[in-house]
């Protein structure tokens, strides 16, 4: 069974990409587990706070839910045509220390989708993340894309997938990228 850790860069109430997460989860190919997690808890970066006390307790279990994993799908908002600042910031805490980066990332599958109510789906944050997994030495899956565009109109009020289309796409590419997981873990 491959394990898949999924993690939201929003969590607001009402989320598009919170809701894309939960979809995930929902539609994962049988055996394979994607576990929904969450950075809410994950404090700003402060580099005094990780010499003073280390690593918080949020991080930490992140990170190890990460390390354990088989993979990592990054479900990513666009803010202001790039990535959002609050994964970034999460992702940035569980690469530290330095020494511990390749034990949680080394080597690592991630896959990259993301939904937005306008026009361009998640392509430029989507593109904005691949300087930050090569530099951590993670090995991106590109044997499919997701771009949710017009989420307003692909998940209800309650944040359920309605779209038949895009319900299709997304089941396709997590076949894709668990396959891709479970090759990489061989």
């Amino acid at each position: 069974m491959t394990q898949i850790v999924v993690l939201p860069g929003s969590w607001r109430k009402g989320s598009f990409n919170h809701a894309l997460a939960r979809a995930a989860v929902e539609l994962a190919p049988k055996p394979d587990s994607f576990a929904l997690h969450s950075i809410r808890d994950v404090p700003l970066y402060d580099g005094d706070l990780e010499a003073s006390t280390g690593v918080p307790a949020a991080v930490a279990t992140l990170k190890d839910a990460v390390a354990a994993a088989d993979g990592l799908l990054l479900v990513t908002p666009e803010y202001n045509n790039s990535l959002p600042g609050t994964l970034k910031n999460a992702i940035d805490w569980m690469s530290r220390p330095p020494k511990d980066s390749g034990r949680v990332f080394g080597g690592k599958p991630v896959g990259i989708i993301g939904a937005t109510p306008g026009m361009g789906g998640t392509r430029l944050a989507q593109g904005a993340w691949l300087p930050v997994l090569r530099a951590l030495g993670m090995q991106l899956w590109s044997g499919g894309s997701l771009y949710v565009s017009g989420a307003g109109k692909v998940f209800d009020a309650d944040g359920a997938l309605i779209d038949a289309k895009v319900r299709e796409l997304l089941t396709n590419y997590l076949a894709g990228f668990a396959a891709f997981a479970a090759k990489s873990r061989s």
